[in-house]
């Protein structure tokens, strides 16, 4: 790194903590010095918005308040409070790293970025998040938003991660000889604030900016150039039919199998379909038998990574239960159950259950 650019960041940093000491957002994961509590706050934070992530948050810890409950806890039961924020391995791996934190570490999440990294889940990023701002230790860390600041400050179209982990690493070096209290969690935090309230993709608000009058790309006038936009691939489009079939008040329902996408969630039955195949032939050769009475509920329509679905849900009803894959519950045990989060709205469009978890 340029000995000017070095200079530059550690003139920044005490400048940003204090940015961050009036405009920090009031998040309820920073109201805690619990590095377990600060752990799950990261980890469900990842492709996930804060405002989304709070309700989730407060609902784990107060059925699983430790790292030791979170070891003994039954994938049913993680899978149920993670329900509705997607990307399910995330959920297993917490599990899998408290039960190392139990077996290894005596309970205690090592405050180490290298020894967390050991862990199950815990990369370079989350490492840098725990070790700064539970244990105050002065580790770097780098994400999109960060990655977008940085690109901005220094007008970098294309930067690469060796540099820009080692901006994070001046930068946080420099907050820490400021001696202040929390000045390394601070610091990362503050660069992350910045990246998601003020330096956004799309529309920054440069005037509210701490580092603007240092940003070559506020000087160009047109930040939103920094870095390069990458060309989004093409989504592909896909067409699901799923049937809520009843019979006496109970409603046939699937797990998702081991290894599979959402792995251990609940569905209702369903297929892909193409587009203009016919809809009673599907049902029946899906179902245990033809249903009666099959009308459709509603279109949903939703994406994944880089897939579009187009999920049409019908109801119907067949004469007797027992037959087939899959198991029969009454309305009351459907919403005890982890489901995805498609399925879990059709739940709420036929009134089974809520689709937003609050």
């Amino acid at each position: 790194m340029q000995p000017a650019r070095r200079r530059q960041l550690q003139r920044l940093a005490p400048s940003l903590l204090d940015w961050y000491a009036a405009h920090a957002r009031d998040l309820p994961w920073r109201h805690t010095s619990d590095p377990y509590a600060i752990w799950i706050s990261e980890v469900m934070l990842q492709q996930t918005q804060a405002a989304t992530v709070i309700p989730y948050w407060k609902r784990w810890l107060a059925a699983l308040p430790t790292v030791h409950k979170l070891a003994r806890a039954r994938e049913q039961t993680i899978l149920r409070l993670w329900a509705g924020l997607g990307y399910y391995s995330r959920v297993r791996r917490l599990r899998q790293a408290a039960r190392l934190i139990v077996q290894d570490h005596n309970g205690r999440l090592p405050s180490d970025p290298d020894t967390l990294q050991t862990l199950p889940g815990i990369g370079p990023y989350t490492a840098g998040a725990i070790a700064s701002i539970a244990f105050e230790q002065p580790a770097p860390l780098v994400d999109g938003n960060i990655t977008r600041v940085f690109s901005r400050l220094h007008g970098l179209t294309q930067a690469n991660d060796q540099e820009l982990w080692a901006m994070a690493k001046v930068f946080v070096q420099a907050a820490h000889a400021t001696g202040r209290h929390n000045a390394c969690g601070d610091l990362n935090q503050s660069l992350m604030e910045i990246g998601a309230t003020v330096c956004t993709p799309r529309q920054p608000i440069c005037a509210l900016c701490p580092l603007r009058r240092s940003c070559v790309a506020h000087r160009t006038g047109d930040p939103t150039a920094f870095p390069a936009p990458v060309p989004r691939p093409r989504l592909r489009q896909r067409r699901v039919l799923a049937f809520l079939i009843q019979c006496r008040g109970r409603y046939l329902v699937e797990q998702r199998p081991a290894k599979s996408v959402n792995a251990g969630l609940w569905e209702f039955p369903n297929t892909e379909a193409p587009a203009h195949a016919n809809t009673d032939e599907i049902a029946a050769n899906l179902l245990p038998a033809p249903p009666q009475e099959l009308t459709p509920l509603t279109t949903i329509k939703h994406t994944i990574t880089r897939t579009r679905f187009q999920l049409e849900a019908f109801t119907g009803k067949l004469e007797r239960t027992g037959l087939g894959p899959g198991c029969w519950l009454a309305a009351r045990e459907l919403a005890r159950l982890p489901w995805t989060a498609a399925h879990r709205r059709l739940l709420a469009c036929a009134g089974l259950a809520a689709a937003k978890r609050t």
